[in-house]
């Protein structure tokens, strides 16, 4: 029996963090012959007020929300700038309360972790500095999910070690969205994070159409090129609410953040996790095209991805409903590492483990008989019961931390020591 470490901290779904996101009424909406459209008789009805009831009424809105939301003023001018541009309005003649309270009326508070915070995946930070032996500073993805089941990107900072100590950081008393999108070639698109706020309390939200409905399960990779150049990639699935596909998210510093689609015969489905190097002259991808197995696919470029081989099919109780990646693959000296999530009965989700041989991924050398987790006790209730899932965990000072999700619900931690994990593979 393995030696699980689990830590005492546990995340939870919280409705208490918000943001303020645009409040999207279409331009046209509502016209009726000799009437304006509702987004003009909003503003027309704000022109009337006089300067004094523009006060008044702005400060009735900042003393509800100032206080719960960082740079409010600013945020409602920005809001404002695209009403304006959209409606040709004249600004010079407008006064700054005017204007914000424009903007005021064309956003929202938006609880993005109200319904569920699950499915972590973690990286190294690109800030090592200050740290003891032993010790490394992490950057943390998290599913969140939000009013309308709608999936957005959170992030959390810790530090982990020496050995199986996890320190997480405070979430700052604010969060942001990520915005300033620009749209770049093939359907991509950056947005960048506010320079002064932290990764901590940075969102991303769906920016595109396929995006709509969700970003879901961002499998993250500390990513090293051919030139030793380092880059933070990840994949994760774009949901419109009635079609998915895979993309890519691309940073050096997690500040802008590149979001692309990927193309390719895989790309169609969810579930793809990237290997942390190229091996054998290949960029190399896991993926579950066929809902139930797992599959190695080789590539010559980063956004586009075949058919690729089976590499493992459902073995045991614990596995035979379907089989998939928790995240990218670890690079041991025995070889590669790759979490897998199984179904069995009762659709009950286990996490286990297999060995990729480390010169040719395609060998399986080494597969655990039994789940490393599984939903049980604790773990089983919540908005999906009797699930267990990670995006990805970390190599670190001799033991493999593993963040994972619970019900669909909160996330837990905990450590196993590598060793022992490589051991108890046949």
């Amino acid at each position: 029996m393995l030696d699980v470490i689990a830590c005492p901290l546990r995340l939870q779904a919280d409705p208490a963090r918000v943001v303020v996101r645009p409040f999207h009424i279409a331009i046209d909406a509502n016209v009726m012959p000799g009437k304006p459209g509702r987004v003009r008789r909003i503003v027309n009805a704000v022109l009337a007020l006089s300067e004094a009831e523009a006060d008044a009424e702005l400060e009735l809105v900042l003393r509800d929300f100032e206080a719960r939301h960082w740079q409010t003023r600013n945020v409602f001018r920005t809001r404002y700038a695209a009403i304006a541009n959209a409606l040709k309005l004249d600004g010079d003649s407008l006064s700054e309360a005017h204007r914000q309270l424009i903007g005021a009326y064309f956003c929202h508070e938006y609880s993005y972790a109200a319904a569920a915070l699950m499915n972590p995946s973690i990286v190294p930070h690109p800030d090592q500095s200050g740290l003891s032996d032993g010790a490394v500073r992490i950057a943390m993805s998290l599913r969140a999910v939000g009013e309308g089941h709608i999936s957005s990107v959170a992030f959390r900072e810790g530090i982990v070690g020496p050995g199986s100590v996890f320190e997480l950081m405070s979430e700052p008393p604010f969060a942001t969205a990520a915005d300033s999108a620009a749209e770049l070639e093939n359907g991509a698109i950056e947005v960048h994070r506010n320079p002064d706020s932290s990764l901590s309390g940075t969102v991303l939200f769906p920016m595109t159409a396929a995006q709509s409905n969700g970003l879901e399960d961002l499998r993250l990779v500390q990513f090293t090129h051919d030139d030793g150049s380092m880059e933070y990639l990840g994949t994760y699935t774009a949901y419109n609410g009635s079609g998915i596909r895979s993309e890519m998210l691309r940073t050096k510093d997690f500040r802008s953040f590149q979001l692309a689609p990927m193309s390719g015969p895989a790309a169609r489905n969810k579930g793809m996790a990237l290997f942390p190097r190229k091996v054998g002259g290949d960029y190399l991808m896991i993926g579950r095209q066929d809902g139930e197995n797992v599959f190695l696919i080789r590539s010559d470029r980063l956004d586009y991805w075949g058919e690729g081989q089976l590499l493992l099919e459902p073995r045991y109780p614990w596995e035979q409903v379907q089989l998939g990646n928790c995240g990218s693959p670890i690079e041991l000296d025995e070889g590669w590492l790759l979490l897998t999530h199984g179904v069995g009965a009762m659709r009950k989700y286990s996490i286990g483990a297999v060995l990729l041989d480390k010169d040719d991924p395609s060998k399986v050398i080494g597969r655990m008989t039994q789940p490393l987790f599984s939903a049980a006790d604790q773990d089983r209730e919540g908005y999906v019961p009797n699930v267990v899932y990670t995006c990805g965990a970390l190599k670190q000072d001799g033991m493999l931390f593993v963040p994972y999700g619970v019900a669909d619900s909160s996330v837990a931690f905990a450590f196993v020591p590598i060793k022992d994990l490589v051991a108890a593979m046949v």
